[in-house]
């Protein structure tokens, strides 16, 4: 049994895994070894789902605070999701899945725009470590997908008026949620022809699965509706409708019909028939079974969740081997979420030590996940207990990333970016996060951390932060670094940083018989500095 042997590779482990690391949770890993610790974490419960969130606080009752018609409850409640409770492990794998498969909390034309966001990541959460074929499913008829990429009321073809199915999700189901442009080795290498890439799928190929997803409208059955307390003649419908899954039942639309409007011909893409005349659950059975079948699926989906929990450019043989998990789990079952989560944070590649020291290895941290990891490092606590944070999307005046808040179906970033002209980009190698850091958005990371280390700026004021294992230790520049370097970055604080960072702090007297307000200053400082570092901000 791999166990860690020191704490610096135990916070290793956890920052990869979750959000942040603890004393006590370096203890257990080192006590358990990695793979105990992550199946006996892994089995956690959730403490609250979003929708108990909503739930508990009225936020999904129709009253005069118009609820129904804004987005500020979807913010709060996925802060409070990451920054506080429940099973760290699922919600961590679960923001990944959020950035594969995306929806946005800013673009979804629907009422009830918190609630149906909330059930969004509500499947993202409870099957994180299930099925993936469960999970595309359930996202697929999801109200909030089925509004962002239109498949909700997507109709059939008509001949009289030229009118064809929107092909907006039969084009993003292949393109970004299973298998991609091109296809792939098991390894994640292009397959070619010639030197050239071969595409996965073609025009008529989207033309064909489109036919799939017509026929599909809110489900609206035993919906309530509700007087608008602003506008006494009109009605507000309930919450329901914007978390059950969609239907091609017409008799349980808003207005029943006898007539739904799925596509009755023949469809055909990638290979597959669907005969004419099949009714839309079956053909949506039969679709999505042919593409999570297809061979570049473990691939594609090993390598873009790689990238967000360990480094941004695994070696092909690290993404074949989580490809091979996605395959078959050892007990015969793909697309497996839990194994392919284990896989990737047991691999010989994301535990070796010596990647540390390896240029080519490791990520940068995102936006979101710096802000989650302070918060959960220094045991947040909200005022209200309804985590009060709106959207952190501004580079220039807040964090530059809010989590589902991406500015487009291809998540904040694309897998294969890396910036222009810069060393990444002559040593052939990607660097995805990169693609939202720019001069305006690093400026605007360290005026949001001067605002965030003691939750000062207004935005935040909801918060706090709690300092209390930190203070005994103020006094001591040296000794307050080396704790905040083995929980922020796992002890890989350059020495130069590190005698830089002592420095700085150390040039205000503290004394230990000092003042709590003196003391905090100096960890203010202290924290700021070290996230503020290239040490810190490139995760190895």
């Amino acid at each position: 049994m791999l166990k860690p042997q020191t704490d610096s590779e135990a916070a290793r482990f956890l920052l990869q895994a979750s959000f942040s690391a603890s004393s006590g949770a370096i203890a257990e890993v080192r006590n358990d070894g990695f793979a105990p610790w992550l199946d006996r974490a892994m089995r956690q419960a959730n403490d609250v789902s979003a929708a108990g969130y909503f739930e508990a606080r009225g936020f999904d009752r129709v009253d005069a605070n118009r609820f129904y018609n804004g987005t500020t409850t979807g913010d709060w409640m996925i802060w409070s999701q990451l920054l506080s409770g429940g099973n760290v492990l699922r919600k961590r794998f679960a923001l990944a899945l959020s950035e594969f498969f995306v929806v946005s909390l800013g673009d979804i034309d629907i009422s009830w725009r918190g609630p149906a966001i909330g059930e969004y990541w509500d499947i993202l959460n409870r099957n994180a470590f299930g099925s993936f074929r469960t999970l595309i499913e359930e996202i697929t008829l999801n109200p909030a997908m089925g509004v962002y990429l239109n498949t909700r009321g997507n109709r059939r073809a008509d001949p009289r008026t030229g009118r064809v199915p929107d092909e907006n999700y039969g084009r993003e189901i292949m393109q970004l949620f299973s298998i991609g442009l091109f296809e792939l080795n098991p390894d994640g290498t292009p397959r070619t022809n010639g030197g050239e890439p071969i595409e996965t799928y073609t025009n008529d190929d989207v033309t064909g699965i489109a036919k799939v997803f017509t026929g599909y409208d809110f489900n609206y059955s035993q919906t309530q509706a509700f007087p608008d307390p602003t506008n006494p003649a009109r009605t507000v419908a309930g919450v329901d409708f914007a978390r059950r899954p969609m239907t091609a039942d017409p008799s349980k639309w808003s207005r029943p019909s006898a007539d739904g409007f799925h596509a009755q011909e023949e469809k055909r893409f990638l290979g597959l028939v669907i005969p004419a005349g099949t009714n839309a659950s079956e053909s949506l059975r039969l679709a999505l079974d042919h593409l999570v079948a297809h061979p570049n699926v473990g691939p594609f989906f090993a390598r873009q969740m790689i990238q967000r929990l360990v480094t941004s450019n695994p070696s092909p043989a690290y993404v074949g081997r989580v490809a091979a998990v996605f395959a078959n789990n050892g007990q015969g079952r793909r697309g497996d979420l839990g194994a392919v989560f284990k896989a990737i944070l047991l691999d010989e590649e994301a535990r070796a030590m010596a990647n540390v020291a390896n240029p080519a290895f490791g990520k940068l941290r995102e936006p979101m996940l710096r802000f989650v990891q302070l918060a959960r490092t220094f045991g947040v606590r909200s005022a209200s207990g309804n985590f009060e944070v709106g959207s952190l999307s501004d580079p220039a005046t807040r964090l530059g990333q809010s989590p589902l808040r991406s500015p487009s179906v291809f998540n904040f970033f694309r897998p294969g970016y890396f910036p222009a002209g810069s060393q990444i980009a002559t040593n052939n190698l990607l660097a995805p996060e990169f693609q939202v850091v720019n001069e305006t958005s690093v400026a605007g990371y360290v005026n949001f951390l001067e605002g965030a280390v003691g939750m000062s700026a207004s935005y935040l004021r909801d918060l706090s932060l709690d300092y209390a294992a930190e203070l005994p230790l103020a006094h001591d520049p040296a000794r307050l670094v080396d704790h905040l370097d083995l929980l922020l970055t796992a002890n890989q604080l350059s020495a130069p940083v590190r005698e830089t960072i002592t420095g700085a702090i150390g040039s205000f007297a503290v004394q230990q018989t000092s003042s709590d307000a003196d003391k905090l200053r100096r960890i203010h400082a202290a924290v700021l500095l070290v996230m503020a570092s290239t040490d810190y901000l490139v995760q190895k």
